[in-house]
């Protein structure tokens, strides 16, 4: 099974191809694995990771729990010890915490989506610093557009997430390699556009492409569509992924992408919620 998501095309077993995967010193039935001295049919060689079964939807919602789990409590921790949002209010901490917990979980998504095996660690620290951010960011959008904005986009993003599963569990959506190049060129193509934003705002230019603004609204909708498409991937991928007995700890890939994908959603909604807030 190939692909092109870059989270998943790390993985040496999401790679490989056919029906089940095979792994040195096993077959291709999980139930057929045995354990018993190395060297012996069935029994993995004694330098191949230890493996604590295959990779399963109960693994995978575990896993993706503690992972959100862990980026809403880091961002309610910053939104309750960070100072409050007002005129006369010193903001230089949570900007700093905003720029901080962006770039350091930018950094370990990119670490994390092109390593080769999995690290929960990683996957959890990415988790932590983009908690930091979000909780941030969205006190800022609390304070300047109001109550609604946050609560909102919070539903909207499990509603998203909801709606998006039982689309692809009930249409039977099945994802092909067209789709996953398009929507990952869209990715990357709206990372250049944020990173060439951020540059030029250095130097004072203000393109408005990822603000609250009527340009800003057009990278916001695509963007939301962007997230759900990766969404799709990412049902694809754990249904894939688990039919071909892939090792348990591939769960945490999956959760990190189904994070990531979350993550995307909701900072969407955000934006979009707040242009309609406005007075």
């Amino acid at each position: 099974m190939q692909s092109n998501n870059p989270v998943f095309n790390r993985s040496e077993e999401f790679k490989r191809g056919g029906g089940a995967a095979t792994y040195q010193g096993y077959g291709t039935d999980p139930s057929t694995w045995g354990t018993g001295e190395p060297g012996q049919p069935g029994t993995p060689a004694t330098h191949a990771p230890v493996s604590t079964g295959p990779m399963t939807i109960d693994s995978v919602v575990q896993k993706t729990a503690i992972t959100l789990g862990v980026v809403i409590i880091t961002a309610l921790a910053t939104w309750i010890l960070s100072p409050d949002v007002s005129s006369d209010a010193d903001l230089g901490p949570l900007i700093a915490a905003v720029t901080i917990g962006s770039l350091g979980a930018f950094a370990l998504s990119m670490v994390n989506s092109f390593k080769r095996v999995i690290s929960p660690a990683l996957v959890l620290g990415f988790a932590a610093l983009e908690g930091v951010a979000l909780g941030g960011i969205s006190k800022l959008f609390d304070a300047q557009f109001g109550d609604g904005v946050v609560s909102g986009a919070v539903i909207g993003t499990f509603a998203a997430f909801a709606g998006t599963l039982t689309a692809y569990k009930v249409l039977n959506i099945k994802v092909g390699d067209k789709f996953r190049k398009m929507v990952i060129a869209g990715v990357f193509g709206m990372i250049g556009l944020s990173m060439m934003s951020l540059v030029l705002s250095l130097f004072g230019v203000q393109t408005g492409l990822f603000g609250v603004s009527g340009l800003g609204m057009i990278t916001a909708v695509a963007g939301l569509v962007l997230g759900v498409f990766m969404l799709i991937m990412d049902f694809d991928f754990v249904e894939q992924g688990v039919a071909n007995g892939l090792p348990e700890r591939e769960s945490w890939r999956a959760a990190f992408a189904m994070t990531v994908s979350l993550v995307w959603i909701y900072t969407n909604l955000l934006r979009i919620l707040a242009f309609f807030s406005q007075d």
